[in-house]
Formats: C-alpha cells, sequence, structure tokens
C-alpha cells in the first residue's frame, strides 16, 4: 500500500488575516470619507469667496456712477455713499427670507452675512496737482464661516476728470 501526502491548506483564513484585513480597509474608508469632506469644505469656501469678490465688484460698479460732488460729500449728512452695508449669502440657493413672529423678515437658517464698509480718502500724492482731482475708495468685505474669520478689499482711484464727465 501507497501513501501519498496530501497537501493541506486551511480553507478560511486565520483570525488575525481577518482582523488585518478589516483594519486597511477601515482606514481605506476613513481616508475617503476625510478626502470627500475636505473636498465639500474646499468648495464650500470658494463658493463664500467668490461671492465676497462679486459683492466688492458690485460695490465698484456703483461708485463709476456716481458723480465727482457726489463722491466728495462722503461722509457728510447729504452722502449718497453708505459708509457700511451688509448682503446675505445662501448657500442653498433659495435667495429669500423668512418672517419671524414679530413679522420682521430675518434670513433663513443657513445663510450668513457679509459685513461690507465703503472708505472715500483723499489720495496722498506728493503731486498737489493730481491730489486734488483723485479719491482713493476702498471696499471691505468680512464674513465668518463657523469660528474662522475672512477679509476681502478692493481699492481703485476715481478722477474728477474721468468716466463720471461722459455720464453727468
Amino acid at each position: 500500500m501507497k501513501f501519498t501526502r496530501i497537501n493541506s491548506r486551511p480553507g478560511a483564513f486565520s483570525l488575525i488575516e481577518a482582523l488585518i484585513a478589516t483594519a486597511i480597509v477601515g482606514i481605506f474608508f476613513t481616508a475617503l470619507y476625510a478626502g470627500i469632506a475636505q473636498g465639500f469644505g474646499l468648495i464650500g469656501n470658494a463658493r463664500e469667496d467668490l461671492r465676497a469678490n462679486q459683492i466688492l465688484l458690485d460695490k465698484m460698479e456703483e461708485m463709476r456712477l456716481y458723480s465727482w460732488d457726489q463722491i466728495n460729500s462722503y461722509g457728510t449728512s447729504t452722502s449718497f455713499i453708505p459708509t457700511t452695508f451688509t448682503e446675505e449669502y445662501f448657500p442653498t440657493g433659495t435667495n429669500s427670507v423668512q418672517t419671524t413672529t414679530r413679522g420682521t423678515p430675518e434670513p433663513k437658517a443657513g445663510s450668513f452675512r457679509y459685513y461690507g464698509t465703503i472708505q472715500v480718502t483723499n489720495v496722498a500724492f506728493t503731486n498737489t496737482t493730481y491730489s486734488t482731482n483723485l479719491r482713493q475708495v476702498i471696499v471691505t468685505v468680512r464674513w465668518t464661516n463657523g469660528i474662522k474669520q475672512f477679509n476681502h478689499q478692493m481699492t481703485t482711484y476715481v478722477s474728477q476728470y474721468g468716466l463720471q464727465k461722459y455720464i453727468y
């Protein structure tokens, strides 16, 4: 009688192999989830930055429509240019407000505000010929997303004999 040796390999994984495979899969899904969450966070920040830039551009385009006299009246009681402003941002895409029990409109949950300032100052030039004909306009927007505060600023110059002469 001849005996042959049978190769006896286990038909299943050992407990240690199963635990290691489970740990590897767990690390993979955790990294995948963190990557997706960070991607959505970056997209949200990009949207907020884009909205801030739109607000800045809107306020600068407003400046182009003011006459030289209106720009020079900045800071007085007859000023057309507001020193501060607020703009709403609705990340869900529904640009509407809800009415409270007091009857006052308030932004819906999930929205937040951009707070801005407009400053019109004299230009600090050494050449006095140009300094009386130019004003510097600085528009600043700030907002808070969670616990972090962001700021954007845009600066331009307005000339007495610039675009306003063509409009008015």
